[in-house]
């Protein structure tokens, strides 16, 4: 998910069931969640919506994992268009998408 804060764009990184709190958002990065506009995200992060990933991004965009990925094994992120992936375990991809950290951000649907 793509996020416009103050200081500049961002990726949070989550599963795919799981949802932004937005008390969470707020307290973690000390402003309201704003997504970027879809016409915006290729611009902004370097990938057009559908194939945003951590790799190949903008150099001023900061990533993040939320916490929520410590439960998964491996995931499936985009690798730049829709119709493409690569499963990474997460210790790979924390270190292949260089993250500035971990966050605990999003709620789970219950």
């Amino acid at each position: 998910m793509s996020f416009m804060l103050p200081s500049g764009p961002i990726l949070v990184l989550a599963v795919g069931d799981a949802r932004i709190d937005n008390a969470k958002f707020k307290h973690t990065f000390a402003a309201k969640a704003k997504m970027i506009k879809p016409e915006e995200c290729e611009q902004i992060i370097g990938h057009a919506p559908g194939g945003v990933c951590p790799f190949g991004i903008n150099e001023d965009v900061k990533v993040y994992l939320d916490e929520s990925l410590k439960s998964m094994d491996s995931v499936l992120p985009a690798c730049g268009t829709s119709d493409t992936g690569i499963e990474l375990t997460i210790p790979e991809l924390e270190k292949s998408s260089c993250c500035t950290g971990w966050v605990d951000i999003t709620k789970t649907l219950d």
